[in-house]
Parts: C-alpha cells; sequence; structure tokens
C-alpha cells in the first residue's frame, strides 16, 4: 500500500524539483517506509532513484512512497523496472493472488528478483498487456511508463477501492493518489464543480464517475484504464476494462448458491489474510465485520492472533458493544475500543476535512478515523474490513423498499402485500416511509414532484440559492424511477458503482492512509460480486424481508447465531444529532462565519433559520445540517472558489 504521483509535461515545460518533494511530502502518510522518483526524457535514459535532483530536466517523472506490506527487504523498492528496462511502474495497493500468477509467470519464462506483488503485476503486464487486468484479485491503482512504445499505462482497481485523480497542467498531465498532492502543483485553480456541489448537498452524494468536487481535477473511475502518448500527453484515451455482470441470472438452488457463496467468502478472506506484517480487522458487531473476523479464525486456528477495533457509540441506542462482546468472545481476539466526544471531532475536524480532499456525509467518517487511530497505536498495518457487504447484500433499510418495487412491478400482488406487512415491522421502518421509496422507484418523472411534496422534500431547497445552481446549468436529481423487472438488482448496482459504495471507499482509504494502514475488503473481488449479482432477489431479501438471507444462511458454524439472527440495523451510526445540538455555538459560529457568507450557493439566512428550528424541536433533525458546515469549513481550508 502506497502513493504515487506523476507528471507529464508538454514540450516547453519544466519542473522545479521543489514541486516533486512537494508531491513526495503531501503523499508522505501513504508511503512512510520509503521514496523514489524516476525521470525520463526521448533523449536521456531512464534515472531512477530516492534524490529527486537527479532527476531533474525531464518530460515524465514518475514518484512513489512505500508502506511495506508484502518484502519488506529492498528488493520491493519502487519505481521498479523490468529485467530489460523496457517497463516501470509505481504502483498502489496489493494483488492478493500474486502467487499464483507468480507460479503462471515461471512457466512462462519470467524470472523473479523479488517475493513481492509489485513485480509480479509488472511482469503480468509485460506478458498480457492491458488482457492482466482481468487475471488480478486486488485493490490498485498504478502507472506503468513503456520506454519502447513512449507510453504511459494508468489503471484503477474494479471497484475504486485504490484512488487516482489527474488534472491537466503545463500542456501536460499531472496525477497522483488524493488531490491534496496536485493542490500543490503551481497554478492550478481551484473551482468548484457546481453540479457536484448540488449533489452533495442536497443527497450527500460524492465520488461517483469521473468528475470531483473541483471543476478541473478529474478521478479515473474504478475499472478503468487511461492510456496516454508522451508525445501527444493531451489526448489520453479512456477505457472501461470490467463491469458487473447484470443480465445473468443463474438456475440454482438456494442451497448450492449458500455453499459456493460460503467457499468464495472464505477463498477472499485467505488471500486477505496474505502479508508479511500483523494483520487486524474492524469489528462492528454487525454481520459483515463479525463474520470477517470469525473467518479469519475459522481459516487461521488459534495460530493466528487478531487485533479488533470498535467504536463504541455514547448513545444506548446505538451501540454496538454487546455484539462486539460476544463475537470477541467466541473468535478469542485482543480487543480495542474508542467512544468518541463531539469535543474531540470539533478538535480534529480541521484534520478529517485536509485528509478526506473532498466534503463528507456524516460525522461517522470521524468515528471510522477514529478506530484506524487506535490501530496505529497497537502497531497494526493491516486491516480487513466489510466494506461492500450493505450494498451487494440489501443490507440498508432503503432496499427493503426496492424489494417490494420488484414484487409489485412483476405483478406478484399477494406476495407483494405479505411482504409489505412484514417488512413494515422490522426495527427502522415503518410502511409510510416503506411505500413512499417504492413509489419514488416505480413513479414516472412526471409524477414524482407530487410524491416530493407528500415527504416535504424540495428538489432545490430554500436553503440553496436556486440562481447561482440554475446560472451553471444545474441538472436537478429526482427519484430515479427505475425500468425492468428486478428494482432491488438495479439498485444494488447502483450503489454499488455510484451512490453508495464509491464514497465509503473514498472515507476508508483516507482514513486509513492518514495512519499509514492498509485496509482490505474481502466482500470485493470480481468473483465474489458477478456471483451475487447473478442471485435471484430472494436469496438477497427474502419474503419476510430478512436481508443477507444468503449470506446470513453461508455462515452457518462459523459466525455465532446471536448474530447471524440480528434484525436491526446500526450501521456505524454516529450519535450526530445530540452531538450537534451539544455544539449548537459551533454551528452557529460556523454558519455565521465570513466563509459562509462568501458561498453563493448558499442561502445563508434561511440555514441559519432552520438550524434554530432544529436546536428548539421545531424541526425535525436530518443529515443536511452536518453537509453544510462541512462544506464550509473544507471551503475555507481548501481555498476553494465558486465563482466559475
Amino acid at each position: 500500500m502506497c502513493g504515487i504521483a506523476g507528471i507529464l509535461l508538454g514540450s516547453k515545460s519544466q519542473v522545479d524539483v521543489s514541486i516533486l518533494k512537494s508531491l513526495s511530502h503531501f503523499l508522505s502518510d501513504r508511503g512512510p517506509d520509503d521514496l523514489g522518483f524516476l525521470g525520463w526524457s526521448k533523449t536521456i535514459p531512464v534515472r531512477i532513484s530516492r534524490n529527486p535532483q537527479t532527476v531533474e530536466n525531464s518530460q515524465l517523472y514518475l514518484l512513489h512512497r512505500r508502506l511495506s506490506i508484502l518484502d519488506l527487504s529492498p528488493a520491493g523498492w519502487q519505481p521498479m523496472a523490468t529485467a530489460d528496462g523496457r517497463y516501470y511502474i509505481v504502483f498502489n495497493g496489493e494483488i492478493y493472488n500474486y502467487l499464483e500468477l507468480q507460479t503462471h509467470l515461471q512457466a512462462l519464462g519470467h524470472q523473479f528478483q523479488s517475493h513481492s506483488d509489485t513485480e509480479v503485476l509488472l511482469s503480468a503486464y509485460a506478458e498480457w498487456g492491458v488482457n492482466a487486468l482481468s487475471k488480478l484479485v486486488g485493490m490498485f491503482a498504478f502507472a506503468i511508463l513503456d520506454t519502447w512504445e513512449h507510453s504511459l499505462f494508468l489503471a484503477r482497481d474494479f471497484f475504486g477501492i485504490k484512488p487516482l485523480y489527474y488534472t491537466y497542467w503545463q500542456d501536460g498531465l499531472a496525477f497522483a493518489s488524493e488531490i491534496k498532492a496536485l493542490l500543490q502543483l503551481p497554478g492550478i485553480n481551484r473551482r468548484v464543480n457546481p453540479q457536484r456541489l448540488y449533489d452533495y448537498l442536497q443527497s450527500g452524494l460524492t465520488d461517483y464517475g469521473g468528475e470531483t468536487l473541483f471543476a478541473n481535477i478529474q478521478q479515473l473511475p474504478p475499472a478503468h484504464f487511461l492510456k496516454i502518448s508522451l508525445e501527444n500527453p493531451q489526448q489520453p484515451q479512456i477505457s472501461r476494462y470490467w463491469q458487473v455482470e447484470l443480465n445473468q441470472t443463474l438456475d440454482i438452488t438456494f442451497p448450492e448458491a449458500t455453499a459456493h457463496l460460503r467457499h468464495l467468502f472464505l477463498e477472499s478472506v485467505g488471500l486477505h489474510l496474505r502479508s508479511d506484517v500483523p494483520v487486524g480487522a474492524a469489528l462492528s458487531g454487525g454481520i459483515d465485520s463479525s463474520a470477517i473476523v470469525m473467518a479469519m479464525r475459522h481459516l487461521q486456528g488459534n495460530n493466528l492472533q487478531i487485533h479488533t477495533f470498535s467504536y463504541i457509540a455514547s448513545e444506548p441506542s446505538l451501540s454496538e458493544a454487546k455484539w462486539v462482546d460476544t463475537v470477541a468472545q467466541a473468535a478469542t481476539v485482543i480487543g480495542h475500543r474508542v467512544k468518541p466526544s463531539p469535543q474531540e471531532l470539533i478538535a480534529d475536524l480541521d484534520k478529517l476535512i485536509q485528509l478526506q480532499d473532498e466534503p463528507f456525509g456524516s460525522t461517522s467518517i470521524y468515528a471510522q478515523y477514529r478506530v484506524f487511530q487506535m490501530a496505529k497505536a497497537a502497531n497494526i498495518k493491516v486491516m480487513l474490513d466489510g466494506q461492500g457487504a450493505d450494498e451487494l447484500l440489501g443490507g440498508y433499510r432503503a432496499y427493503l423498499a426496492a424489494r417490494l418495487a420488484s414484487l409489485l412491478r412483476q405483478g406478484q400482488w399477494g406476495s407483494a402485500s405479505q411482504f409489505f406487512q412484514r417488512a413494515a415491522k422490522l426495527p427502522g421502518t415503518s410502511q409510510k416511509t416503506l411505500l413512499f421509496r417504492a413509489m419514488g422507484l416505480l413513479l414516472p418523472p412526471s409524477l414524482q414532484a407530487s410524491v416530493r411534496q407528500l415527504v416535504k422534500k424540495d428538489v432545490i431547497p430554500s436553503w440553496l440559492n436556486n440562481h447561482w445552481f440554475t446560472k451553471y446549468g444545474l441538472e436537478p436529481k429526482l427519484y430515479q424511477s427505475k425500468q425492468g423487472q428486478e428494482i432491488l438488482r438495479a439498485e444494488l448496482h447502483q450503489a454499488v458503482v455510484e451512490n453508495s459504495l464509491p464514497m465509503l471507499l473514498r472515507y476508508e482509504d483516507r482514513n486509513s492512509m492518514a495512519h499509514s494502514i492498509e485496509s482490505r475488503v474481502p466482500f470485493l473481488t470480481p468473483a465474489l460480486v458477478n456471483f451475487v449479482f447473478s442471485l435471484p432477489e430472494e436469496f438477497i431479501i427474502a419474503n419476510n424481508g430478512t436481508s443477507k438471507v444468503i449470506f446470513r444462511e453461508a455462515m452457518q458454524g462459523i459466525v455465532p447465531d446471536i448474530i447471524l439472527n440480528r434484525q436491526d440495523k446500526i450501521g456505524f451510526a454516529t450519535p450526530e444529532q445530540s452531538w450537534l445540538k451539544i455544539l449548537s455555538p459551533w454551528v452557529e459560529s460556523v454558519l455565521d462565519s465570513e466563509m459562509a457568507a462568501q458561498i453563493p450557493a448558499l442561502n445563508l439566512k434561511q440555514m441559519q433559520t432552520d438550524f434554530q428550528a432544529v436546536v428548539e424541536g421545531k424541526s425535525a433533525f436530518d443529515f443536511r445540517i452536518w453537509r453544510w458546515v462541512n462544506l464550509i469549513r473544507w471551503a475555507e481550508n481548501l481555498a476553494v472558489t465558486f465563482e466559475q
């Protein structure tokens, strides 16, 4: 796990060595163990060094910050070259099936000088080119220089677990693992992207597709690669190399599917345990994180010392302490816990905003930050986490409405009625909520305005400056009615590729790497994800409203029954409402700040009125308040501009 960056210049440009040092510095938390630089020009041989001054006067610069996880020796140092000197790589991530790939490549004549997955990845690209990507099981963002073809190849993993951002600069292109590194380049424009700003403020949505909240900084989307001619860096070719298979539903029995899912999950956890440093796990007490911890013990027996790290909410209604205790005892772990306070949040907020690069949806991101901080204090460098399972297996309450909508669309009226009655009784939902959400998925756009009025949600709420957004061509987002018969499948797919998982992966990457920890997510492999998406919807959410029904069954005998039988859904929740009420003087000061007054997208007076109504109990709390203060502090900390 590491940090990478690169600069490809136009023919008449130059880069001062201080810029390379700055890029390296702002990625240092991602790779505190070592660093390396590469310089290339058509007329000068490739130079690699730990000293950026020795690679000056180049057309292409690559840099790497190393967090040593596999092969801790100098043989794993980057930038790394093939034996013939054709290819050079800087790589961020892990290839979990590197041993199997190495065996295959050795049979084809490749020789290896290290025990690192980086060398295996480089040899795989040398052997198969872009087709190597489909053979990988892992998380990755990497750049490969081809000195014979005079090209640069960038790729990002299947789900976007590892980040990769780029911008056009100095008649060329610059890329990095984090936005903050690119913002250090002289002259980089910090203008906001109006559409992305609306999406964040209205619905908390970020991180999907190729854009960011900065108008002039893009991200390479998950499962895409980018190829650049070194002679023509302004015209990169971007292509998708993989996508979830949605048009294949397996003819399989529930017991057969359960057995195969169990096999895929245990196989994935086994691969994700490969490391030359200690491995720990995040443990919330929910089904997903509990399954990972229990699978670690199941696979490794008593030979593995397991450290777990848990956030415990201060409010009893949100605390999962008893579930954490149950799993900790069953797996015989060394448990660590943290219980953050709202005062600690304020003390750490500016640091959190800086490391996240873009605003985030709720204070639960701070709870996660503290979990990784605790893991670093325990000298753990690798963590396993259950990210992605809720999006794959229908874990969130909103997916109950999608399952109901599927039954209605398919004309299964009796089943729909039974499902509606049972699901509405589950904790965290109601008949009204379930019905309105299902209607939003079924109704055509022409009728959705009426639905929004019923639930009192405006497309452009009064606390936004409608004139400013209209001026910059805003496209308001309505409920997205779904076509086809299987609405749940479509909703889960959207969550994986657009409106949930990409954000959560960004939060996790920044929070973990801020503490020089590699966070691994065993639910997110192409084989496991494609298999889940090929299953009938009733295998995901049962007719009685039970979510993750097939995974619960697959974990029988591994995870304690009391965990598998849980029907509540807490999901790493912080007591955000009470926190913000305790901190109301601070919230008011942010809303009354000079920076807030300088953001033309906001109707500040309405925001202040709305917040006061929440504090006085006259209006219901929702997450928009956190998004307001987060945006204002983000804009000030990163010197964001709002006029286009």
